[in-house]
């Protein structure tokens, strides 16, 4: 692991491969470990990067009110430090959220969005009866003893979760910290973004499992139907967490868009 700083906030993150550049955003109660199929699968053709937020994996603990242009600005200081601008920028779940924030606020940092299994925040995708169970499980889950504390959630794959991949998931779950998910769950419950999304002028890829229980492709058709300039491609047997359950079609995915839109460096 590497790191850059971000106002005060060390960010780790791992760098792979030479090529266009293509930066990595995790879901919540994740880190940059989640996405080793794509860091191993793509490093041949692109400089992968994929970091590991603020308060989470090897990065510092978030600072207090901390908040959505928080995560948004410490992304695109990675970006920038790295010199990697205009670049591929794939977010899955919360992270396909701080990627919209990212364009929001830095949109000249953006070559093209990749949307994986992600939401316009909570507010911006999910009925309202939908959110309020899920903050009730949360928080919940959240009050439970920390011996007792698991983030895991029904519905990420499609059938059980890949056997190579498990150690790899209890792992990351293991460093999970309650006080990041608290402030992200606050922050995904409040955020709606799907003003913006008629609003983007990149090319947008959005990539879904087709028995996503979380984001259910009836959220990629919304944004399927409000971004200009979008292409759709849905991961068949695959729940939630596409990238790790299908991590073939999903990366040749990523490929081919990637080649279709080449970033024109910044200079």
């Amino acid at each position: 692991m590497e790191f850059v700083e971000a106002d005060g906030v060390q960010i780790a993150y791992e760098r792979v491969g030479e090529g266009p550049p293509l930066v990595f955003v995790h879901g919540a109660a994740e880190d940059s470990r989640i996405w080793q199929p794509q860091l191993a699968g793509l490093a041949d053709e692109f400089t992968v990067v994929a970091w590991d937020e603020p308060g989470a994996g090897r990065s510092s603990d978030l600072p207090k009110g901390f908040g959505l242009a928080g995560f948004a600005d410490g992304l695109a200081r990675l970006i920038e430090t790295l010199e990697l601008g205009p670049a591929h920028v794939a977010g899955l779940s919360w992270g396909g959220t701080v990627a919209l924030e990212l364009y929001r606020r830095h949109p000249g940092l953006v070559a093209t969005l990749i949307m994986i299994d992600t939401y316009a925040g909570w507010k911006g995708s999910l009925p309202a009866d939908e959110i309020r169970a899920r903050v009730a499980h949360a928080r919940q889950m959240l009050a439970s003893p920390q011996e007792d504390f698991d983030p895991t959630l029904p519905g990420l794959f499609a059938g059980d979760p890949p056997v190579k991949f498990v150690p790899l998931l209890a792992a990351i779950a293991a460093d999970v910290r309650p006080a990041t998910l608290r402030y992200q769950l606050d922050i995904m419950a409040e955020t709606d973004l799907s003003d913006l999304l008629p609003h983007i002028s990149v090319p947008a890829l959005l990539i879904w499992g087709q028995f996503d229980a979380r984001s259910p492709l009836s959220v990629a058709r919304q944004f399927e139907e409000a971004i200009p300039d979008t292409t759709l491609v849905t991961i068949e047997d695959a729940g939630h967490m596409s990238s790790l359950e299908r991590p073939e079609p999903l990366n040749n995915a990523v490929r081919e868009f990637c080649r279709a839109h080449p970033p024109s460096r910044l200079g």
